[in-house]
């Protein structure tokens, strides 16, 4: 392992059988144990098994969660880890991690790991805040003075002074997650892992945490791997990115060409998405297409902050609503919501029959800046929301060679409209 390698998969894989723990007998399992963790050779009762593709029926027990995963991350890197839901994100960290062992393959890394992976991993309910940040530090090796030193820092950080003799089991899952990360973050491990668990924080805690987390990367040189669905935050914060699909890895590459590849999948642009078969839905709502180009132009022209724009959304519903209309929210390349535009209007009635329907609207030049810009699509009846997806589409504005802006760079803002101002000499 070369000095600068900080953590490296090599041939990685991790099976479950399904309906099943272990191998059906105690004999099998303790000899399991003795040639995988002893002996450390191959699992005798693994089987062939099947790529995880939960889309298909399957006709094994046996199923790769992750398969054959080789790559190396370099100390100091910010690594997105992403892919739709069931891709391995989560189980490549448990593996990194320790929480469960590969089936094949090996992890070696360099330093200490932290991880905040699920609401409460590595807490004890009934010990309090105070104890679980002792505990945890202990666990990674730090003496009693070293954490002392951080406590302030971790209670400042987590918000939780009032609770901080409070057991842990009495926190809400937003409580347990800042203090999660906090101690996570500043107990100084050479290796971060964090997971999608910081999607239950508020907005202002996750702002927070990616802050620290360039701190921890940049200031710090420490390697931190990342799992989130939220596009922005991962180009955001991470320089490379890892895409997984089915439990594989299918490419390794900077941030922007992976979340450029994930976010098109089977579609030819990031700004364009139709489904044949619908995976963005719920009970009675389908999603067909959707997609933002220039006004009666195609999806494949380039666009810029001079053009007008229309943002075009096809549906089915199955089932009669009595009040229901899907709503478009804008952010930018922070994860920051800019605005929320929908279809139903002021007083949240917009009545549906079965049958497919079509929304479209016009985004006037000159509102939005350059830059790109991602869009979360949320189904709901004004009262109860039935859908909300992530970045379900994506574009990108340019500006023009010679406009404004140019000699002084991107003016600052998302949204830059020109208003139509008067001027006199008094």
């Amino acid at each position: 392992m070369k000095n600068n390698i900080a953590i490296e998969f090599d041939s990685v894989g991790k099976q479950y059988r399904l309906g099943l723990v272990g191998t059906g007998s105690l004999q099998h399992d303790i000899n399991r144990w003795w040639q995988t963790a002893i002996l450390r050779k191959e699992d005798p009762y693994l089987k062939i098994g099947e790529v995880n593709d939960r889309s298909t029926k399957g006709h094994s027990d046996y199923v790769w969660a992750l398969k054959d995963i080789s790559f190396k991350v370099e100390q100091g890197d910010v690594v997105g880890i992403i892919g739709k839901n069931g891709a391995g994100k989560s189980t490549l960290l448990k593996l990194l991690s320790h929480i469960t062992a590969p089936t094949t393959g090996h992890i070696t890394y360099r330093g200490r790991i932290a991880s905040l992976l699920e609401v409460g991993t590595g807490f004890h309910p009934e010990m309090t805040a105070r104890e679980n940040i002792y505990m945890n530090g202990s666990i990674m090796g730090m003496t009693k003075a070293e954490i002392t030193r951080k406590l302030d820092e971790i209670v400042d950080f987590a918000g939780i002074e009032r609770y901080l003799d409070t057991p842990v089991k009495r926190f809400s899952s937003g409580m347990t997650v800042r203090l999660g990360f906090a101690v996570a973050a500043f107990l100084e491990p050479e290796i971060l892992v964090v997971d999608e668990v910081l999607a239950v924080g508020d907005a202002e805690f996750q702002k927070k945490a990616i802050g620290k987390m360039k701190d921890v990367s940049q200031g710090g040189g420490r390697t931190v791997l990342f799992v989130s669905h939220n596009m922005a935050a991962v180009k955001s914060l991470c320089q490379k990115g890892v895409l997984l699909e089915n439990g594989m890895v299918k490419e390794v590459g900077d941030v922007d060409t992976i979340v450029g590849h994930y976010l098109k999948r089977d579609n030819k642009v990031e700004n364009y998405k139709k489904w044949d078969v619908p995976t963005i839905k719920f009970d009675g709502f389908e999603l067909l297409e959707i997609g933002v180009r220039k006004k009666d132009r195609g999806y494949d022209d380039m666009m810029s902050v001079e053009d007008d724009l229309e943002l075009y959304c096809r549906y089915r519903i199955t089932k009669d609503f009595p009040s229901i209309y899907p709503s478009f929210h804008f952010k930018n390349e922070q994860g920051a919501k800019i605005f929320v535009s929908h279809g139903g209007g002021r007083c949240y009635s917009y009545e549906h029959g079965i049958g497919e329907y079509e929304q479209k609207a016009i985004i006037p030049r000159n509102f939005l800046n350059w830059g790109t810009f991602f869009i979360d699509l949320i189904v709901s009846n004004g009262r109860e929301t039935f859908l909300n997806e992530n970045d379900v589409v994506s574009f990108t504005l340019s500006n023009k060679v010679g406009k404004i802006g140019m000699w002084m760079g991107r003016l600052a803002g998302d949204v830059t409209p020109m208003f139509n101002y008067s001027e006199k000499k008094l």
